[in-house]
């Protein structure tokens, strides 16, 4: 019974260091003054309606979703076939890739923008500045965990053991990846795109160094307006975790209701 309520009380500890400072944030962002009191003096949703009718906030909360959107969907056309050709044709090739989508952690993201902004800012390919360089980027960030994901989704099938059998049945290559591999490893890809989209929601360096106030993300438009209000500011931050929980429970029920 002690190990119990000792186990007990780590999770309660836990999920207390963990929501106390959201729900601090939500407090906040809901109180019209708080200031040398304990308690908020009143609560309103003023800050949230003021929010929601800027459309310098919603602009700027549409480029980041049609961002990380165009990377996810980038990669997940580039990624999973490469996953799927190197686990079931090269297998050799693993160890290289384990060290490919490590590179982007030795280098830090304001030297990799200082070093893009030099290449891309001028000469053939101008981007600097426009949403593809992000894309570009944002999909490096994406590469590690979503790699590491289905490359992990495919060691837990039998994937030639599949793959022999649907050329048995007369299935080609293509076919046999859509239909057969691609649905058993759809929780993998799942949880890879849904924890690469929130990685790419908060991305600051990057857009902020690269694109700026040219093609507004989320994070440069909370940057450029932290000195206005802490409600305000507060109310951006719970919109935008709020979001992301919603998102998330989102993909949870679609991944149980494809279970059944």
């Amino acid at each position: 019974m002690r190990a119990e309520h000792y186990h007990k009380a780590v999770v309660w500890l836990f999920t207390a260091v963990l929501g106390i400072p959201v729900l601090a944030t939500l407090l906040y962002s809901l109180s019209q003054r708080w200031g040398a009191t304990i308690l908020p003096e009143g609560l309103t949703l003023d800050w949230y309606l003021r929010l929601w009718q800027d459309t310098r906030f919603l602009a700027a909360f549409g480029h980041s979703l049609l961002i990380a959107a165009a990377t996810l969907a980038l990669s997940t056309l580039l990624i999973v076939p490469t996953a799927f050709v190197v686990f079931y044709y090269f297998p050799r090739l693993e160890r290289w890739m384990n060290i490919l989508i490590l590179m982007q952690f030795a280098v830090p993201p304001v030297v990799s923008s200082v070093g893009l902004l030099q290449l891309y800012a001028e000469g053939p390919l101008p981007i600097i500045g426009t949403p593809w360089v992000l894309v570009g980027c944002y999909f490096t960030i994406a590469l590690p965990f979503m790699y590491r994901s289905v490359s992990n989704g495919l060691k837990a099938i039998h994937v030639h053991d599949l793959m022999d059998a649907a050329h048995l049945l007369g299935a080609s290559t293509p076919h046999a990846f859509l239909t057969i591999i691609l649905p058993n490893i759809r929780k993998s890809l799942l949880a890879s795109l849904f924890l690469s989209f929130s990685l790419l929601l908060g991305d600051f360096v990057f857009a902020n160094m690269l694109v700026g106030a040219r093609y507004e993300t989320l994070n440069v438009y909370l940057f450029s307006v932290r000195a206005t209000s802490g409600h305000f500011t507060s109310a951006i931050v719970m919109s935008y975790f709020l979001f992301a929980l919603g998102v998330t429970w989102i993909a949870t029920r679609l991944s149980r209701q494809t279970d059944l």
